[in-house]
């Protein structure tokens, strides 16, 4: 007869096998009976402005000290457990295996992270923002720079690589249907992830690539692309967002706290000192500390703010639709998937106050701070002779922050304005002939300024 007994070396490899899984995403005894509890948080550490729910909050260690604090308080030793990812699509693989508790992500991203998490019974919840662009200036179409595109009307039948399901996807198909291309059929997709689609970019086997904060900035700060369309003509706010499996928020509401509380102290450094929260992402990333400071920095494309504005919530529900005609989600119920609670438990009445219009920027070498300017004129004449690390100008229409030396440059009388794109550039020209209105380069700007 055959022994019913479970032999001792099966019972010891599945002790091996399980042993991990009791410290993921939950609790377990130590061998001294002190109870841990492991938190596990993804995060996107190139995509610079999740930093306060990622880089840059890991960085300045204040989850970590909220959960000591509560550990003293309850007996229970709190771990977090950092991972990093390329894109929000793992995260949310991650999340609905209910293998990572909280992760941050952009907002196409996190529509299909509430829908599967729906289908596979791990519900999630949209918790709090990290930076948003009211006018979609996150993500930006780039081409080579010495590409014939002119506009985006041009990319019709050519190769551009996106990421599916990404932000900038999103403000893709949107630009494409405006400019009235089929976004299916009317250019040829390819679908990469950001790494793969700037090497394409560079290789010559895509003609241009949509994608999220920081790969445009980067490409063109390394002088290795162009804009060719600022997100921001869309005039549709994008954000990145902290999203949370239900099941752990109920479970630990408490460590939800700490972690909003934590992303709020981690915003109020940012703010606070933005280059040096800009050299720290750029130590943590390898990424260049000027391109962080485009995005992050205290006029950056991005604003910080944890809070669900009802104009990102909106915006959220209209995308819903975009997602549903590429066939990525069925439905999305966005109120529910959004929860205001639990950031109004740790933060009630400290809302930041409204981005202001952003400002002309001179980042010195060797200052801890940028100087700011009111017009781009006066800022292309303090650098004359300066000691320069980085200089940003505004979009004279979208406001979106730019490179000084990679901007279009339109030269009106005495004035002297900047735009992101030679489209927006030559629009306005179009619009301004009888003043004498012309594009000029960056040199000749910087003459003119004199």
């Amino acid at each position: 007869m055959r022994s019913t007994r479970t032999p001792v070396r099966l019972v010891l490899a599945l002790a091996a096998l399980l042993a991990p899984l009791a410290t993921a995403c939950g609790s377990a005894s130590g061998a001294d009976g002190a109870k841990t509890v492991t938190v596990t948080v993804g995060y996107q550490s190139k995509t610079i402005n999740t930093v306060t729910a990622g880089t840059l909050l890991r960085s300045l260690g204040y989850f970590e000290q909220e959960l000591a604090a509560r550990g003293k308080k309850d007996g229970v030793t709190y771990k977090v457990d950092w991972q990093d990812y390329a894109t929000g699509a793992p995260i949310t693989a991650q999340m609905t295996a209910g293998k990572i508790d909280i992760g941050s992500m952009g907002d196409f991203p996190l529509l299909i992270n509430a829908a599967r998490g729906r289908e596979l019974k791990q519900p999630t919840r949209l918790v709090s923002v990290t930076g948003y662009n009211l006018r979609g200036g996150l993500n930006t179409v780039v081409t080579a720079p010495d590409s014939k595109l002119e506009s985006l009307a041009d990319l019709r039948g050519k190769k551009v690589s996106t990421s599916v399901g990404s932000a900038a996807d999103g403000t893709l198909v949107r630009a494409l249907q405006r400019a009235g291309i089929d976004p299916s059929s009317g250019i040829q997709k390819l679908n990469q992830q950001p790494s793969v689609g700037a090497s394409a970019l560079q290789a010559g086997s895509a003609d241009a690539l949509s994608q999220f904060v920081a790969w445009p900035g980067q490409l063109a700060y390394e002088g290795k692309a162009r804009a060719l369309y600022d997100g921001a003509e869309l005039n549709v706010p994008t954000f990145h967002g902290v999203t949370v499996r239900e099941k752990f928020a109920a479970q630990r509401a408490g460590v939800l706290d700490d972690f909003l509380r934590a992303q709020r102290k981690a915003t109020d450094y940012l703010r606070t000192n933005p280059v040096a929260a800009a050299e720290s992402v750029a130590k943590e990333t390898g990424l260049p500390a000027e391109v962080v400071y485009l995005y992050n920095g205290a006029h950056g494309i991005a604003t910080f703010d944890p809070a669900l504005r009802p104009e990102l919530v909106a915006a959220l529900k209209a995308d819903v639709p975009v997602l549903k005609d590429a066939k990525l989600v069925a439905d999305v119920d966005v109120d529910a998937f959004v929860d205001p609670a639990p950031l109004k438990r740790v933060a009630a009445g400290q809302d930041y106050p409204v981005a202001a219009p952003a400002r002309a920027e001179l980042w010195r070498r060797g200052q801890a701070r940028a100087e700011s300017f009111d017009s781009p004129r006066e800022l292309l004449k303090a650098a004359k002779g300066a000691d320069v690390r980085a200089a940003y100008v505004p979009d004279a229409v979208t406001g979106t922050l730019w490179f000084a030396d990679q901007a279009v440059w339109v030269a009106e009388g005495s004035d002297l304005r900047a735009f992101v794109t030679r489209a927006g550039a030559t629009a306005y020209v179009d619009r301004h002939r009888e003043s004498g209105a012309r594009i000029v380069g960056f040199a000749e700007a910087g003459a003119l300024a004199s």
